[in-house]
């Protein structure tokens, strides 16, 4: 896992080579085991390497012994012995044992097509040099991020956009309509970021610059509705275990150890149970709370016991969430709605002052198997909706959300209208969706009028409809639901802000078996009942996981992943910190110009004589407060301090 950057001239100007090597230096917290550059004209790749396969021979930028090839890889790919002794059979020879080069020869021997071999998470930059044409890929989930930018005739790419703003043509200012988005999807739309003119290449796409022209190509989509409704439970079982168990055991290879986060939930304890099946001797880490309704000690406990891994906790109090967060939004490069990325930050900072460099994790399951509590909403939502006026359908939510007091307390006619149960909204693309986006969206009410003004008639919602798939509209509520978190959230929030850069701010990968795309494709040829029989969640993982699992964990209600949130930071028995206090005055708010200060400061003055805010002003606290961290660190002073 590292940290890549590079540049190619569309004017057959000389490689900036200064300017290579700062954007190399800049991701240097992903790679802090070593750097390399690679020059060839008018195209330059930079390299930073944390070092977890073949330490010795794996140094990169890496180039060919003829000189036709040169890449720089960030990423493992989990096949590669397979791949390796297939290519050996076909003549190829290697002079490492390194995952990097095995690249290089796939792509000698299929040329573009060589990612469809691939199995596992990447990002790479390779340069042919007899055809003068480079290609970026991104792998299928976008696990690992992939930005580029064009300025002054020179296409520049990167791990991350700090090193794209090294180059003074690339501007630092905010993307209103990708603000948007994440105001109202939590993540921006594939294949955009929160900056003005810097993209991301999307999951599951290359590309391709050739002859001064670029052109992004799918390799792989999400599978959805491969429906295989013949398969019995018993057969699903045996099957899904066959390939999960080898997704494990694939993410398991390194030259250095492996451990596995421990949430309390079904997820990561399946996956760490598989993996001491490999590994007797795995490490566990997680993440503790004070709060009650937050913690899941109690189960991360049980599962450490019963698989009986060497444990660690990582205790993050409120104070801690505080401290870290100008450096989660630092590391984030976009606004976040939830403080959920500063405890993985934290966590990672464990793990790697245990020693480790890598751990497995259990992120894909909700999506792909039925794990969302949205999924089961959407469910009882339309079971309401044929009987709107029901008094004791609405009921059912209750008890979906025993921990939110808004929906305890509310009478029905509110809920009616927050849940979106109208005619109207059960034709709606995105009626699973409808109430978390809608309430997102309350946030816009603290922008400033300049910004109402330039947003006046985009159309967030527009803007997704127009990415979905040609087929998306025969697909069954439950396949709609889940590919809207498959291709937004998972990618533009989970993986990202809270996976890949708050993992990689201290040098440790994250490992997914979930997101072998063979378990995907699975998962995508399941019936609906076998991921979600009525409300059980999870129904196959849950079967799968008997005997393997503490009995507990199985039973237990799906608790999502959830941390202190404003409290951290305005609070009426707290003293906010003095980055906070700046950043949310009036003043600062004024020269920003993205919010309203008198708005605003209405909300901090009920934040700050209340016990506990509610969801919508809590998650306005932070997007508002995250929105300011990030021009503060971006555009105000720029990536490397200064003004």
């Amino acid at each position: 896992m590292c940290g890549i950057a590079g540049m190619q001239s569309f004017c057959k100007a000389p490689v900036d080579r200064a300017l290579l090597h700062r954007m190399v230096r800049t991701l240097s917290h992903r790679g802090p085991d070593g750097c390399g550059t690679f020059v060839d004209g008018s195209l330059g790749l930079g390299h930073c390497r944390l070092s977890i396969v073949d330490l010795a021979g794996g140094h990169q930028p890496m180039t060919t012994d003829d000189g036709r090839l040169s890449i720089s890889f960030n990423g493992e790919i989990f096949n590669y012995v397979e791949l390796r002794e297939d290519l050996i059979a076909r003549g190829h020879q290697f002079r490492t044992k390194s995952d990097t080069e095995v690249i290089l020869h796939l792509y000698r021997e299929y040329g573009d097509e060589c990612v469809r071999f691939l199995n596992g998470e990447w990002a790479f930059a390779l340069w042919d040099a007899s055809r003068k044409r480079l290609l970026l890929s991104r792998d299928r989930f976008g696990v690992r991020p992939l930005f580029y930018a064009v300025a002054d005739r020179t296409l520049l790419f990167a791990s991350e956009i700090k090193a794209l703003f090294q180059h003074p043509g690339v501007h630092r200012q905010l993307d209103l309509e990708t603000l948007d988005q994440i105001f109202t999807f939590w993540a921006p739309l594939s294949g955009r970021s929160v900056f003005r003119d810097v993209f991301e290449v999307r999951p599951g796409h290359s590309l391709l610059v050739e002859n001064g022209e670029i052109s992004l190509r799918p390799y792989w989509q999400i599978p959805i509705m491969l429906r295989d409704r013949a398969i019995n439970e018993h057969e699903a079982t045996e099957r899904f275990l066959d390939v999960f168990t080898d997704a494990v055991r694939l993410r398991l290879r390194a030259d250095v150890p492996v451990g596995a986060y421990l949430s309390g939930g079904l997820d990561s304890t399946l996956a760490a149970a598989v993996a001491t099946r490999f590994s007797p001797t795995l490490q566990t880490f997680s993440i503790t709370f004070d709060d009650p309704s937050l913690d899941e000690r109690e189960y991360q406990d049980q599962a450490a016991r019963y698989l009986r891994t060497a444990h660690d906790a990582c205790h993050c109090a409120e104070d801690d969430i505080a401290r870290v967060f100008p450096d989660v939004i630092w590391h984030a490069e976009r606004p976040v709605l939830r403080t959920a990325p500063a405890p993985m930050f934290l966590l990672a900072k464990r793990v790697r002052e245990r020693g480790l460099k890598v751990v497995v994790t259990g992120e894909g399951a909700d999506e792909l198997f039925g794990g969302y509590d949205i999924y089961k909403e959407a469910k009882i939502r339309r079971y309401w909706a044929s009987h709107p006026d029901s008094t004791h359908r609405p009921l059912l939510l209750r008890r979906l959300y025993p921990y939110m007091p808004s929906v305890q307390s509310q009478p029905p006619a509110y809920l009616r209208a927050f849940f979106r149960v109208s005619e109207q909204d059960c034709h709606s693309p995105f009626f699973a969706h409808l109430p978390r986006w809608g309430l997102t969206s309350r946030l816009k009410r603290f922008y400033s009028p300049d910004v109402r003004a330039t947003l006046k008639g985009y159309d967030a919602l527009g803007a997704l409809e127009a990415q979905l798939p040609a087929e998306y509209s025969r697909w069954d509520d439950l396949a709609r639901a889940e590919y809207l978190e498959t291709a937004l959230l998972l990618p533009g929030f989970i993986l990202s802000a809270q996976g890949d850069r708050m993992g990689m701010a201290h040098a440790v990968e994250g490992r997914f078996p979930f997101l072998d795309h063979r378990v995907a494709e699975f998962a995508a040829s399941l019936p609906p009942h076998l991921k979600m029989r009525a409300l059980n969640e999870k129904y196959l993982l849950k079967r799968a996981a008997h005997g393997v699992v503490p009995p507990a964990i199985i039973r237990r209600n799906k608790q999502p992943y959830r941390a202190p949130d404003a409290n951290c930071f305005v609070h009426r028995t707290r003293k906010s910190p003095e980055y906070v206090s700046e950043l949310l005055s009036p003043q600062r708010l004024s020269e920003f110009n993205i919010f309203d200060a008198t708005a605003v400061t209405r909300l901090l003055a009920k934040a700050r004589s209340e016990d506990t805010l509610g969801v919508k002003d809590s998650m306005s606290v932070i997007g508002v407060l995250s929105t300011q961290l990030l021009i503060d660190r971006f555009v105000r002073t720029g990536p490397d301090g200064r003004n």
